[in-house]
């Protein structure tokens, strides 16, 4: 087991469910070192003439239960580590929804928002023609996150078509009109709002009224929050990048949707109030929504959170230390192999009409994700009330014992 595992959020829930369930050092060792690693270096010319070169990584860390699958991110911070426990949490995820798919996922080192459109193509293009001939329908699936979005989903279409001919089924969050999903854009947030849903009424906890802090206005945190507000909950603030606003009477989504778009900023917002982004997490709220990067929440701000219940928006946005603080203060953690399970859902919807040549109406995307994500949901509710277990215990029991039974049935 590499260190970096070992001492991760990551490593040490499996290691406690491995013990829970009676497993060997075996087991945990399989689930905790990644059975691919790939590193390359992509040199492109900038807009300037000049050359500026990008580190790309892609991991896929367990096939048994299907072809990997998981996010590609363009972000200044992407590192090998990082990259490593986002592919082995999306194994967990995609064996907690109980879809038949392993875990992957791919970042490259870069800003994108310092990068023209042209030279992101041209990356990406880059890093598919150095990766090509281990991803694809039937080995390892990528699908967007951060910073990046269908447009480059579609780079990838285009360029692995080029490659092997007409295959949409290779990469998942592209356009509607490239084979795209309906339903895909909003399935991770519209997700949050299906599980905290199964929570409160699991807690017999009416919604109607309930309050929420939303960290992250991007494609997670804006449908987390229409999502919410749907159900009754009121949203009071809510952040992006640089700015956030607060009010009492709930945020108006439509207007700071439109002034994001205009100015690329909430701060004043009109009959909003702008509060420092730092303390956010400070807000009296019932939930509270990390829905950006992770490590959000960590020693240094966790005992100023003033919320009920967390809700994961984002891949492990709270750090192995603070999440035991949590658990010493009571407050709930419904974790992100749970919470944001709703996109790589509707991404597996996506990757099975491609290969059957199908498109669903968004009634049954909506149906299906329902069904799946509230039939995980239950699970890791009913799981964590017959143990006396934490949720994120409860969620990492159950994937951890379906991908055990996957490598039994293989013989590993």
């Amino acid at each position: 087991m590499t260190d970096s595992h070992a001492t991760s959020a990551y490593g040490r829930s499996v290691a406690d469910a491995c013990r829970r369930l009676g497993y060997g050092s075996t087991v945990e060792t399989l689930l905790t070192l990644a059975a691919l690693e790939i590193k390359v270096e992509i040199p492109i010319i900038r807009d300037n003439g000049e050359l500026a070169i990008f580190t790309g990584y892609r991991v896929q860390h367990q096939n048994v239960r299907g072809p990997c699958k998981g996010g590609l991110r363009y972000h200044p911070q992407v590192d090998i580590d990082d990259v490593r426990e986002l592919a082995a949490l999306m194994t967990m995820k995609t064996a907690l929804a109980d879809i038949p798919l392993g875990g992957g996922k791919g970042g490259v080192a870069c800003n994108p928002h310092e990068m023209s459109p042209r030279e992101l193509e041209t990356l990406t293009r880059k890093f598919v023609k150095r990766i090509h001939r281990e991803i694809g329908p039937n080995a390892d699936i990528m699908a967007p996150d951060v910073g990046t979005n269908a447009q480059t989903m579609g780079w990838i279409h285009s360029e692995y078509s080029s490659i092997y001919g007409h295959s949409p089924a290779a990469v998942t969050g592209k356009p509607l009109a490239l084979g795209g999903s309906l339903g895909r854009d909003k399935a991770t947030g519209h997700g949050i709002g299906i599980v905290v849903a199964e929570y409160a009424r699991h807690c017999n906890t009416s919604l109607q009224g309930a309050t929420a802090v939303v960290q992250g206005f991007g494609n997670v945190g804006l449908h987390a929050a229409q999502a919410l507000a749907a159900l009754g909950v009121k949203v009071v603030a809510i952040s992006d990048s640089r700015s956030a606003v607060h009010r009492n009477a709930g945020v108006d989504l439509a207007v700071l949707s439109a002034q994001k778009r205009s100015r690329g900023s909430l701060k004043d917002a009109e009959e909003h109030d702008s509060i420092d982004p730092e303390t956010l997490f400070e807000i009296d709220c019932d939930y509270l929504v990390p829905a950006a990067l992770g490590d959000a929440i960590h020693m240094g701000n966790v005992a100023r959170l003033a919320c009920r219940t967390i809700v994961e928006g984002a891949n492990a946005p709270i750090t192995a230390e603070a999440d035991v603080a949590l658990r010493e203060r009571g407050i709930a953690v419904i974790p992100d192999i749970l919470a944001n399970a709703g996109g790589v859902i509707v991404s597996y919807f996506e990757w099975v009409q491609n290969l059957q040549r199908q498109t669903w109406p968004l009634e049954r995307v909506d149906a299906e994700l329902t069904r799946i994500l509230g039939n995980a949901a239950r699970a890791v509710l009913v799981h964590a009330g017959e143990g006396s277990l934490d949720l994120r215990s409860a969620a990492f029991d159950i994937a951890v014992r379906r991908v055990k039974e996957a490598l039994d049935a293989t013989g590993i």
